[in-house]
């Protein structure tokens, strides 16, 4: 069964181990194969944008997808699984669902729990600064200096 894509005027998609770039206006695709990766690019983390644990995880995820061996992420994978149980315990039951669906090879359900855990992480933030004012103040400092 193919897959329907339309894009926007220049955006991009991976597909397999290509990046497709639309030109300046609207296109439609219909993307026939079995088992080729597919990522939208709003959903493309980079190095550069993935600036916490969560979404670190998620980019080892993302190129555990679109990698022909995903097994050469499972080291920094588990690692930085790890830290963020150590750090933050309740965050366990997300973990394990990537986890299974990363073990079950369904990488592409372990993107989808990926991005609960960055939810996650958000809400825990967003949380913290709630009942922490003068955290929230001092990274506002930060920022504006920089």
């Amino acid at each position: 069964m193919a897959l329907k894509v339309e894009l926007k005027p220049h955006e991009r998609i991976i597909v397999g181990n290509s990046v497709i770039t639309n030109t300046d206006q609207r296109a439609r695709l219909l993307i026939d194969g079995e088992n080729v990766p597919i990522l939208r690019e709003r959903d493309i983390l980079t190095p550069e944008t993935a600036d916490t644990p969560a979404k670190l995880v998620y980019l080892a995820v993302q190129l555990m997808y679109i990698s022909p061996d995903p097994q050469t992420q499972h080291g920094t994978y588990f690692n930085l699984v790890r830290d963020i149980v150590t750090a933050v315990p309740s965050s366990w039951p997300i973990i394990e669902g990537i986890n299974n669906n990363i073990l079950n090879g369904d990488l592409y359900r372990a993107l989808k729990e990926a991005r609960k855990l960055i939810a996650y992480e958000e809400k825990l933030r967003n949380q913290f600064e709630a009942t922490h004012p003068e955290a929230a103040a001092d990274k506002d400092d930060v920022s504006t200096a920089a």
